[in-house]
This record gives structure tokens, C-alpha cells and sequence, in this order.
């Protein structure tokens, strides 16, 4: 037996009662999940992680177990009823992503675990404290600051001459735009001239570049929400054009053209969302279970669109990278 499979099974336990009375029940679990994009299904690399983590204590799908996805398609408009359709469905859970997401989900009261980006939930007040939450949310929060001011020195360290950075963000969005601040005062800490460019809607990319073009920024950082993610390649398209060094905040953004991203290990994430379920599921009140930070924060560089582009990655940068893609 391998030692991780062991140790699951020995955190089971030594909780027995709370795992196995609800996993043994005869009960069926309802988990919904809801994002302001494409829909988090049991099929997809996420929602295989969720089932999976879910299934090793107790809770299957098929069995013991339903799912039900829904997505936005970048609608974040359409998040209340969406939210109000899974708590119709009487699910016992909810995985989410984004902050407007997990503001949907707050306002219905119900039972929710955020995966990954809704920024600082303190400094949103989406949440009372990391350590008690309180309401019906708990999940996986990060420390922007500290990513900030590590993305750019990232920057720096492909771009020694880097003085200016231009940062997008969705201005409309409260979680992307506590996370930028944060990246504007690491910025700053840093000695670099901060180019803001907040964004509300697609059109408003167009703006974004004109003013990037009359004032040409030395690298991009591009903070990821619904709408930023969805415009991703028209980032990724002015960057090479204009052989800009851009970061990006998770590694799917750089395995899908863009130069390189430092971010939360994704599947850890859902790994641990998916464990906070399980506990909700056992019966845990969600506002009693401490928000968790990620522990994985990959550095991938793409190195394909670094040569398309131009643009020479630094050797001691490179050696630094936990994936690479050629």
C-alpha cells in the first residue's frame, strides 16, 4: 500500500464516527459547483479531483453521491439565479470560483466552499477571519501580497531593465481589485511605475491597448477573473506583438499562450476544497472551518511562446520553473 493511500485511510479513521456515519448512512450527498465561466462538471480535470478526493472518504458518485454543474459562460449576472437553482436541487454543498460567485452564493445562504479566486475574502469582508469565517463559507484563500510582490520580481528577473508594468484587472470585480491594489503597493515597494488599466467589459480591452501603445510598459501583469480569462488571448496576441514580458496568475494562462504564470497549485486546491466538502458533509458547519492557503505555487514557463515572441528567457529563470513547455 503507498504510504499517501495509508494515511488516508488512517485519517479515517481515527475519525470514524463523523467519516463513516455519514459516508455509511444510506444517505445521498448533493454537490453542486458554480463558476463565472465554464461549468466545474464530473468529467472535467477539476471535477475529477472533487469526485475523487470525495470518493476516497466515503462519498461516491453513483452511489452515495450526485453532482450538479453550472457556469456563468462570463455572465456574472446570471450567478444569483444560478446559485438559487442549485439550492432548489438541494445540494448539500457547493464548490465555487471567483469572488462574484462567492457573493452569490453568501447572499443565498448556503453551504459553499471556494476553491480558488475570490482574492483576500477579509479585506472584501466576504468573510469575519481566515480562522472563523463564519456564515456558510469556508475554502481556499491566498496571500496577494506576497504573490504580487513574488510575480514581479519574477517580471524582473526576465526583464532586468523592467521600470514600468501595466496591470489589468476588472475594476468591477471587488476580489480582482483588492488583488491588484495589493500588486500596485508590491509594485511600488519594488521601485516600479505602476500603469493601471481596469477593465469592465470586453470593449474596454481596445482602450487598454491604445494606452499601452502611446505609453509602452516595459511588462504586463494581468490579474485572472471571468472577464480577463475570457480576453486572455487578445492579451497574449498585444504581448507578442509588441515582445512584452508578461505573467499571468495561474498555469493553465501560460499553458494556453502565455509566456509564464506563478499562481496556487489548482488541483491541490480542489484537493483540499474537495476534503472541506467532505468535512461539511460530516457535518461541519462551513463558517467554523478555518480558511485554508494554498502550499504549491508553480512557476511555468512557456518557452514556445518566449521563442515565437522573441523574447529570451534568462537561463537562472528558467532553471527556476516547475514546468516548462517546449
Amino acid at each position: 500500500m503507498r504510504r499517501r493511500e495509508f494515511l488516508g485511510g488512517l485519517g479515517c479513521v481515527s475519525l470514524l464516527g463523523p467519516c463513516s456515519a455519514a459516508a455509511q448512512s444510506g444517505r445521498t450527498f448533493h454537490l453542486g459547483t458554480l463558476t463565472p465561466i465554464t461549468p466545474i462538471t464530473d468529467t472535467s480535470s477539476s471535477g475529477k479531483i472533487l469526485v475523487k478526493v470525495l470518493g476516497e472518504r466515503g462519498f461516491k458518485l453513483g452511489q452515495n453521491l450526485t453532482f450538479e454543474a453550472r457556469g456563468a459562460q462570463g455572465d456574472v449576472a446570471k450567478l444569483p439565479a444560478l446559485i438559487a437553482e442549485l439550492k432548489t436541487r438541494n445540494v448539500d454543498a457547493v464548490v465555487i470560483v471567483g469572488y462574484p460567485t462567492a457573493m452569490a452564493a453568501k447572499a443565498a445562504g448556503i453551504a459553499t466552499v471556494a476553491a480558488s479566486g475570490i482574492g483576500d475574502p477579509v479585506e472584501t469582508k466576504l468573510i469575519e477571519s481566515l480562522a472563523h469565517p463564519g456564515g456558510q463559507i469556508t475554502g481556499i484563500s491566498d496571500v496577494a501580497a506576497t504573490l504580487s510582490a513574488k510575480r514581479l520580481s519574477l517580471l524582473k528577473d526576465m526583464s532586468p531593465k523592467l521600470t514600468k508594468v501595466a496591470m489589468l484587472w476588472n475594476k468591477d470585480d471587488l476580489g480582482m481589485t483588492t488583488r491588484y491594489q495589493a500588486s500596485a503597493k508590491a509594485a511600488q515597494a519594488l521601485g516600479l511605475t505602476v500603469q493601471a488599466l481596469g477593465v469592465r467589459e470586453p470593449d474596454d480591452f481596445d482602450e487598454a491597448f491604445s494606452v499601452m501603445n502611446a505609453d509602452l510598459p516595459d511588462g504586463i501583469l494581468m490579474v485572472a477573473d471571468a472577464l480577463t480569462i475570457l480576453n486572455r488571448k487578445r492579451v497574449f496576441e498585444f504581448a507578442a506583438v509588441r515582445k512584452l514580458p508578461a505573467i499571468y496568475e495561474n498555469a493553465d494562462l501560460a499553458r494556453d499562450g502565455g509566456l509564464m504564470s506563478y499562481g496556487a497549485d489548482v488541483p491541490e486546491s480542489f484537493e483540499r476544497a474537495a476534503a472541506l466538502v467532505a468535512r461539511i458533509f460530516n457535518g461541519a458547519n462551513p463558517g467554523d472551518l478555518p480558511f485554508e492557503l494554498p502550499t504549491r505555487y508553480p512557476l511555468v514557463i512557456n518557452l514556445k511562446t518566449a521563442k515565437a515572441t522573441g523574447l529570451e528567457i534568462p537561463p537562472t529563470l528558467l532553471a527556476l520553473a516547475d514546468e516548462v513547455i517546449e
